[in-house]
């Protein structure tokens, strides 16, 4: 028998560092003591050095990400969706019921979801399907809008939004999953920042080419639809080459939910989540506060793609990488920005500044910062506080939670906004401060 001491380098390593496919050709370049490009790129990207084989997933994780993240923004219910079924004559009670659709449909579900993908031993493969799905619905929206008009339409588009939101919710509650499986909790952010900042500059070009006329037609809108569809199809096919270490398979499958009353972190998390929520349902209300002030142009859809864009463009990246150090912080942080903005908004009509070409829309690009960040922040805490083999059961609790309330809080949103937009933007600020004070009491996660 060998009496030969252990291997240091044979010890256990990380989970997304397990053999798995691809170690042979690792092995064979560290022999070589070759340094190949993609550790260079992702070296630039995440600004540490690790192995070629993260490093490959890791840039696999950016251009997958970049190209769904990009389909979002061209097939954005809060804008274009709606400027598209207004312009085939559907009713505003459908045009209203487009982003609770896609954010309620997009959560809910994700409790049943997590227990289907705990059968797989490859989770890549439940976020390739739901990247299909959403391709598949956006051709199902062109389609309908170029053979319908009126209520039918308006119908159609709602209806294949809801498969798109189900599909989003297969790939989200496996998302985070496969990228703790592929990346190392140092580098998780700046993956996803990069996505961000990335696909912001193509819906950025979207944004200056409506203000500048040249996508003011339905044809060019629904061409922007198509290749979001594509995108997401391209997007399935390269996820489902990353080198993911295989999942022990649960065969029962029922959903787990017993984290939501024996994690108190967890819970802790979801009430700061929730009370973040308002980051994502303050826009039209914006939108509604110019309206009364009779500045049309911040209604122009150009205007609200290109600031939206805009600000994920200029802080995402950033925001990832600082989540990656603090991403309690982070969401402390994009509280008070958040908050910062709306009552910057209501105080700038109340100043008799709302009808200005800068006011408002400065305000909306600062909550715009804030909930890129708010994103940011609370996908890489959820994954850096979420044991390895829970992850998608914790992603499906938190969202599935976050789900119900976002419903609950756009209800009362529209109904203080009977009174006044303002009274809306007042609530949801205070929210957002009480999220930033909540968030001393979270743990950090990143250490």
């Amino acid at each position: 028998m060998s009496s030969a001491k252990p291997n240091p380098s044979m010890e256990r390593r990380p989970e997304f560092d397990r053999a798995g496919p691809g170690a042979r050709t690792l092995r064979a370049e560290s022999q070589r003591g070759a340094r190949p490009i993609s550790e260079h790129l992702f070296h630039r990207i995440s600004g540490e050095t690790t192995d070629n084989r993260e490093a490959r997933n890791g840039l696999r994780h950016v251009v997958a990400l970049t190209a769904s993240k990009l389909s979002d923004g061209l097939i954005d219910p809060k804008l274009i969706l709606s400027w598209l079924l207004t312009s085939l004559g559907a009713p505003a009670l459908l045009v209203g019921l487009l982003v609770p659709i896609r954010e309620a449909g997009a959560l809910l579900p994700q409790i049943l979801l997590s227990g289907w993908l705990r059968r797989l031993r490859y989770r890549k493969r439940f976020w390739a399907v739901g990247a299909m799905g959403q391709g598949a619905s956006a051709a199902l929206i062109v389609l309908a809008a170029l053979s319908l008009t009126g209520w039918a339409a308006g119908l159609a588009i709602c209806a294949a939004l809801a498969a798109l939101a189900v599909s989003r919710a297969a790939c989200s509650v496996s998302y985070k999953d496969v990228l703790g499986k592929t990346v190392a909790k140092s580098r998780r952010g700046a993956v996803t920042g990069a996505a961000g900042s990335i696909s912001a500059a193509g819906v950025i070009l979207l944004g200056v080419l409506l203000l500048t006329g040249v996508l003011r037609s339905e044809t060019a809108v629904l061409m922007a639809i198509a290749l979001a569809a594509g995108l997401w199809l391209a997007a399935a096919a390269l996820m489902l080459r990353l080198e993911e270490a295989p999942s022990d398979p649960d065969g029962a499958a029922r959903p787990e939910l017993a984290p939501l009353w024996q994690d108190r972190q967890l819970q802790l998390f979801i009430l700061v989540r929730g009370l973040l929520v308002p980051t994502a349902l303050a826009p039209p209300y914006f939108v509604l506060l110019a309206a009364r002030q009779g500045n049309l142009e911040l209604r122009g859809l150009g205007v609200l793609v290109l600031v939206s864009a805009l600000a994920s463009f200029v802080s995402s990246y950033v925001w990832g990488r600082l989540a990656d150090w603090s991403s309690r912080r982070v969401l402390m942080l994009t509280g008070l920005l958040g908050a910062a903005a709306m009552l910057a908004a209501v105080l700038a009509v109340w100043l008799g500044l709302g009808d200005t070409p800068w006011a408002l829309p400065l305000a909306l690009f600062a909550l715009m910062l804030a909930y890129h960040g708010v994103r940011q922040g609370r996908s890489i805490y959820l994954v850096d506080m979420s044991p390895p083999e829970s992850r998608a059961t914790y992603a499906a609790l938190a969202n599935t939670a976050i789900g119900t309330l976002l419903l609950v809080a756009g209800a009362i949103g529209g109904l203080a906004a009977l009174i006044g937009p303002s009274v809306s933007l007042i609530g949801f600020a205070a929210l957002c401060v009480a999220a930033s004070i909540a968030a001393l009491w979270l743990k950090e996660v990143e250490e």
